[in-house]
This record gives C-alpha cells, structure tokens and sequence, in this order.
C-alpha cells in the first residue's frame, strides 16, 4: 500500500511516468483534461443508472449493480496501475463501474439527508478548482516537503482504514472515531478531507511534468484515471462529513 502512494495519489507516481518510452504523439495536459472530462461523463452515466433504481419501486434492485461495480472497480483499478498502456480501455471502465456504486451510496445517503449528493458534488469541484487555481498561480507548490507530508498522512489514513475494515469483517468491532458524529470523528473527517484534496495538488504538478517529459499519449488516460481516484475519494469523504454534522 505504501508503495502506492508514492506521489500522493495511489496511482500517479512519478516513476510510471519517468519510466514510460514516449513512441509517436506525445501526452498534453489538455488531453488529459479532455479525457478526464469523458471519464467524468462515464461516472455521471452509470450513476444515473443506479440512482434511478435507488428511487424507484425496488430500490434494492441497485445493490447487485453498487457491489458490482465496487468490486470490478476496484480490480480494474488494481490492473490499470500495473498496466500502464492499457488506461485507454480500463480507465473508461473503471469510470463506469465508479459510476455504479457512487450512484447507488449517494442515492443511500440522500434518503436519510435530503440534498446532501449535491452539496457534496458541489464542495468537490468547488476545492478542485479552488486548488487548481491555487497551483497555477503558485499559492500552493508540491515542494518535497508537501509531498512527503502528504505521502505520510495520506498511508496513515490507509492503514487506519485497512485497519478499521478488518476489525469490522473479522472481528464486528467498529471505530467510533471513524464513523460516530462526535466532535472527535467530524474533526477526523475534516483532517481526511484535507488530505483528500491536497492529493489533488500532487495529481496537477505530476500530470505537468509528465507532459513535459513527453510522456506517451496513452498515459493521457493514466492521468485523468489518476485525477478519478482523487475525486472519487474526496468526494466520497466530503459526503461522510455532511452525514455526520447533519446528524449532529
């Protein structure tokens, strides 16, 4: 797992990128921008779909397609990180199956909080363009001491997890801090949400150099894959915090 966030990003590290022979067209950042916008689209596609059945006569009709696309993400998540050169196919997918599962935990969360999916759409591409910004305009700079503390926190935050979900699966015991509506637990969101969306910085300054070193097209995808996983954990994150200040 530490391996894996290398550059912040469990996927976008910077050797992939070093380490990739440019051959024919050259990766640009706005392909990758492009691409990431199509991956986006996917996303709010397949979202719909399981959204819909969330809201319809059998809601637990979108439960096979949430875990399914869970668990196919997540593999086709794990292959396109070894498998560089096959982002192309595997990134869409992954973007459809996100897609699945993000619909459905949304449409679960907007029945006990009225709106919420929205307002956590809403901060989530309200803090990517605020950091975008921010990095453009030299505010925030992915120096080596923000990456190495952003590395650091971010595998702390994995491994309290890794943690957290063994304990659930093997032992049935949770961590209230994680998931209670505590100050303690609101607090912890609000550090892991930071985290979250300091990736994104990270995500923007390795996709930059990429382009500069002339990296193949194809890592195009590889980028806009990278900057999915980003925002689909900041915003799955952003919709945990809002849970818990609207039970408070």
């Amino acid at each position: 797992m530490a391996e894996m966030f290398r550059s912040n990003n469990p996927v976008l590290k910077e050797k992939v990128f070093a380490g990739a022979i440019p051959s024919g067209e050259a990766m640009t950042i706005q392909g990758t921008v492009n691409k990431t916008g199509l991956l986006l689209l996917f996303v709010v596609v397949t979202a719909a779909w399981t959204w819909g059945l969330s809201h319809s006569e059998t809601p637990e009709a979108a439960y096979p397609w949430m875990l399914g696309g869970a668990l196919v993400g997540f593999v086709t998540a794990m292959v396109t990180v070894f498998k560089q050169t096959w982002a192309p196919i595997t990134a869409p997918v992954y973007a459809l199956c996100q897609g699945l599962f993000l619909g459905g935990i949304s449409a679960i969360f907007e029945r006990s909080y009225p709106g919420i999916a929205m307002q956590a759409i809403s901060l989530t591409f309200g803090v990517m363009f605020v950091l975008l910004l921010a990095y453009k305009f030299g505010i925030v700079r992915a120096t080596r001491g923000f990456k190495l503390g952003v590395i650091a926190a971010t595998g702390a935050i994995a491994v309290v997890y890794l943690v957290s979900m063994v304990a659930s699966l093997f032992f049935h015991t949770q961590f209230s801090f994680l998931y209670s509506n505590s100050p303690l637990s609101i607090g912890i969101s609000v550090v892991v949400v930071i985290i979250a969306a300091l990736n994104l910085i990270l995500d923007f300054d390795m996709i930059e150099n990429a382009a500069r070193m002339g990296a193949p097209k194809y890592m195009e995808w590889y980028g806009a894959f990278g900057m999915m996983v980003t925002l689909i954990w900041l915003y799955l994150e952003i919709l945990r915090l809002l849970a818990k200040t609207r039970r408070r």
